[in-house]
């Protein structure tokens, strides 16, 4: 009977798993199968664009798993059952359950409202595709209508940051204002800082410092000041969450909700799953939590894999690198900013700025598009003959 590994989300994480699973063993010994909502894989990296309004590319799931062997599931996963080791999906046909041997859960973050009032009534935000296409459509009809309008970006993360520039270049009819909890750029060194306020000056954004907003109501927002700030559109950068679903199940979990994991992203209280990307608490090699991020993803899955087939196999089990090394931030198509971080995470002093550092993103960003075209690449291509033993251990042996 084939071992069954079921990889839930087709993210950056969950893709790149899979492709290096399917790459290393037998697909006559182990089964493959990703479950997820949408046919499209989803350049999370680039939503900013799309809300925007610009096009990018979205290659078909089906697409970029042919060949390999790997199932791809459509639907909605509502609910895991560890001790049946079943997965329940929910599709246009009624959904069904799934069984499985290896679990990955690779489900990635949503928008997190912090409690705020009317986040989810009125506040856009860029967290998945239909979202990012939504706030598209609002911000080319109150550009087409020749008036021009408020935007307010809530929060001074990198996503906001970099949706306050990208909307305020590409529609610049349109007012954008960007509220900072604490000071603009805080996580970046003095240089970077400097940076970023200018190429908000330049491109009239107006920025909002050591500002908290208290609510978000159809046209305008509340801050805890008691300034009413107008809004025909508020997009909510302020936060992101994990799904609910792996502590509803039962997995060990910590305070955000993040599945808890070892060195090699096995989940703490049940070791036939294992966690990825923005789903795991993931400690990096310099003892902090890894940061929900692409980065994060491609390590986190790399780690994964080696773990699954050396444990399926019985040979040694590879370490990752498990770093943050810096945040690559656009601020339009025409600049940007390129930051690195020391071992602790703070900011080094150098950064790098304007057309060098877009040049810079841009090859990230075809990097880990080609990663995701490519999900195998980083594993050597060896296929293995999976032998079960009666204490449920693999044997392994080579094939052509």
């Amino acid at each position: 009977m084939k071992h069954r590994i079921v990889v839930l989300g087709a993210g950056y994480a969950g893709i790149c798993t899979a492709g290096k699973l399917a790459r290393r063993l037998s697909p006559a010994e182990t089964g493959i199968t990703v479950v997820n909502a949408g046919p499209e894989f989803v350049q999370r990296l680039r939503l900013h664009q799309v809300a925007a309004g610009q096009r990018v590319a979205a290659p078909r799931l089906a697409d970029l798993f042919a060949g390999t062997g790997v199932r791809l599931r459509l639907g909605r996963v509502t609910g895991v059952d560890l001790g049946r080791r079943t997965v329940t999906v929910a599709d246009a046909d009624g959904g069904g359950e799934l069984g499985y041997d290896t679990l990955v859960h690779a489900l990635g973050s949503h928008v997190d409202d912090r409690g705020v009032p009317g986040v989810d009534e009125h506040a856009f935000h860029v967290t998945g595709l239909p979202a990012a296409l939504r706030l598209r459509d609002r911000l080319a009809h109150l550009d087409g209508r020749g008036e021009g309008g408020e935007v307010v970006v809530v929060g001074d993360g990198l996503t906001g940051i970099e949706t306050a520039t990208e909307i305020a270049e590409a529609r610049p009819r349109l007012s954008v204002t960007l509220i900072a909890r604490g000071e603009l750029g805080a996580r970046l060194s003095p240089g970077a800082r400097a940076h970023l306020r200018r190429a908000c000056e330049r491109l009239g954004v107006t920025v909002l410092e050591h500002t908290t907003v208290e609510a978000v109501e159809a046209a305008r927002v509340l801050c805890a000041d008691g300034t009413a700030l107008a809004s025909d559109a508020t997009v909510w950068t302020a936060g992101f969450a994990v799904p609910s679903l792996a502590a509803a199940a039962g997995l060990e979990v910590t305070g955000d909700g993040r599945i808890a994991v070892d060195r090699t992203m096995r989940s703490l209280s049940h070791p036939d799953v294992y966690a990825v990307g923005d789903s795991a608490y993931a400690v990096g090699d310099n003892g902090l939590a890894l940061p929900m991020s692409c980065a994060t993803a491609g390590a986190t899955s790399q780690q994964a894999a080696h773990a699954i087939v050396g444990r399926l196999t019985g040979r040694p089990i590879a370490d990752a690198k498990l770093a943050y090394v810096g945040n690559h931030i656009s601020l339009g198509r025409r600049d940007a900013i390129v930051q690195t971080v020391d071992a602790a995470g703070r900011p080094r002093p150098k950064y790098l700025g304007g057309r060098t550092a877009v040049r810079v993103k841009a090859v990230i960003l075809r990097g880990s598009l080609w990663a995701i075209e490519h999900p195998g690449f980083g594993l050597p291509r060896r296929r293995h003959r999976l032998t079960a033993t009666p204490g449920g251990r693999f044997t392994e042996t080579a094939v052509a």
